[in-house]
């Protein structure tokens, strides 16, 4: 790594990114899952006219409104830091990033924005078949907007449909549905958002089971608690689903990853899924790895769930970075001095073109362009930037607890929407006061599980902001630390009081309860 590098300007970038984005995450899966279970009660009221239905939608409605806005506020600053804190970064990536975020400004958030209003002020004003749709596409407009996001983080994550430019030093788009449709944004997409239907869900019956343990509002709370725990069921299962996807996604292509998140660092066959685990020492390898004690493993578990196969070959991070001729993995030491070949014949195309030498550069060119060039040199371009193999192994302790965070949580929250609707449908579940308890406790648990699951897929890939191509440390904008700092404490400030103030709206919605018609 380059010594001219200011680890602190980057330290603190990644830092102020990392607080806009948990901050922003805190609102957006709250608006994804209530927005359509908004949409679904509201349809019961089409269909039934019962003039409590439409209390008990214009109640979540109202909570749905609270969070929208200021979900709203926190992403646009979100995506202004790509311009101020990671130019390096935009100028990279050329129109493939701006162009998922361009159609999720012109179609997602125009949907949004333009029916956001009907759905809140259009009651008795436009025809309930109007206000319905607009509910619907409501709904359906932050998940587009969610779509167009999660596209672009998984060309970062698996670059794909693209080719780069050597005279303007850019990556430039080629094939926009390959990028849309690409296995890891369309899984992306729907684990993300699932995430969301379960945490609204978990939201809806966390309340509601506080209006039955006041006794208040029962018709509400005992309704909103099955169309909950319905939602969240179904949710919950796919959640699982597309989580096993992913695991077989990032063992594809993210195997540092998933060696990572693993604790694995011998590579094996008959590989053990870790479900649990303390981090507690190192190992005595030169790497000084840390050591996970206390494990609770399921066997060939890891290697069935990635390929298939239970005697598949999972590498270790030993493996990825010092190779395993065996099983064709190369050496980290390899791609370094692939990516620098690469690198340096960029920078002699740039020196012929400098100088006029025409000859030179159509040869240059013609070489870094060759297919085989592009798969065996280019492709380890980010490569270049390191030394020490050391550097490509992420935080494994995060990596750790996040993963195992997330699953043992997604496993709860199957168990608890089974138990919801069981004791639901017996009609009993009003004189389960502990129970009840249980369930308002468990409100802050999704949101825990959501945040594990974007430190695993932002952490886990570190050090890379697009895999392979360009390091973090590389992508960052060339300001002054101490102006991120600033930023960094002002937003801090701004975003706790934010969150603050909905917490406040909220609960004081909440306790006042459905207005009467």
């Amino acid at each position: 790594m380059s010594n001219a590098i200011d680890i602190s300007l980057v330290d603190w970038s990644r830092g102020q990114f990392a607080l806009t984005a948990i901050y922003h995450w805190l609102f957006v899966p709250l608006t994804l899952g209530l927005g359509f279970i908004v949409a679904f009660m509201e349809s019961i009221y089409a269909r039934t006219n019962n003039p409590e239905w439409k209390r008990i939608t214009k109640f979540w409605m109202t909570l749905f409104g609270i969070n929208f806005a200021i979900g709203i506020a926190t992403g646009i600053i979100l995506e202004f830091e790509f311009g101020t804190n990671w130019s390096n970064y935009s100028w990279f990536v050329g129109d493939i990033f701006g162009a998922p975020l361009a159609v999720e400004g012109i179609m997602a958030f125009f949907l949004e924005s333009t029916f956001v209003a009907v759905m809140f002020f259009g009651w008795n004003k436009v025809s309930r078949k109007f206000h319905l749709l607009s509910t619907w596409l409501v709904a359906i407009g932050a998940s587009l907007s969610a779509l167009w996001i999660l596209v672009a983080n998984a060309w970062m994550q698996y670059p794909v449909g693209m080719h780069f430019n050597p005279d303007t030093s850019r990556n430039e788009m080629i094939n926009f549905w390959e990028i849309l449709f690409s296995p890891l944004a369309v899984n992306k997409f729907l684990h993300t958002i699932t995430s969301g239907f379960v945490l609204a869900s978990v939201f809806v019956a966390g309340i509601s089971a506080w209006y039955l343990l006041k006794k208040r509002e029962l018709f509400l709370a005992t309704r909103s608690i099955i169309i909950a725990s319905v939602f969240g069921l179904i949710s919950s299962l796919y959640l699982a689903f597309t989580g096993d996807i992913s695991a077989k996604m990032i063992a594809q292509k993210q195997p540092m990853k998933l060696a990572a998140m693993e604790n694995l660092y011998e590579g094996r066959t008959n590989t053990p899924l870790k479900l649990f685990g303390i981090i507690w020492g190192k190992d005595s390898s030169v790497y000084k790895l840390p050591n996970l004690i206390l494990k609770v493993e399921l066997t060939d578990a890891l290697s069935y769930l990635a390929y298939g196969d239970k005697h598949a070959f999972i590498p270790g991070i030993k493996d990825l970075l010092d190779g395993n001729p065996k099983y064709g993995i190369m050496s980290t030491n390899e791609k370094i001095e692939r990516g620098k070949i690469a690198r340096k014949t960029l920078r002699n195309l740039k020196n012929a073109y400098q100088q006029k030498d025409s000859l030179k550069y159509l040869q240059l060119k013609e070489q870094f362009m060759n297919h085989d060039f592009q798969k065996n040199y280019f492709a380890y371009f980010g490569y270049a930037f390191f030394d020490n193999p050391k550097s490509l192994i992420p935080d494994i302790a995060l990596a750790v607890y996040s993963f195992h965070a997330m699953v043992l949580l997604g496993f709860y929250f199957i168990v608890f929407f089974i138990v919801l609707l069981w004791l639901s449908f017996k009609n009993i579940l009003i004189k389960q006061k502990f129970l009840l308890w249980i369930v308002v406790l468990s409100i802050p648990l999704p949101y825990i599980a959501s945040q594990a699951g974007w430190i695993l897929t932002e952490t886990g890939r570190q050090p890379w902001v697009i895999q392979d191509y360009l390091p973090t440390f590389a992508a960052v904008s060339q300001i002054s630390s101490s102006s991120v700092q600033v930023t960094f404490w002002m937003f801090a400030v701004l975003f706790t009081a934010l969150l603050i103030a909905e917490i406040k709206i909220m609960i004081k919605q909440i306790k006042s309860g459905p207005k009467e018609l």
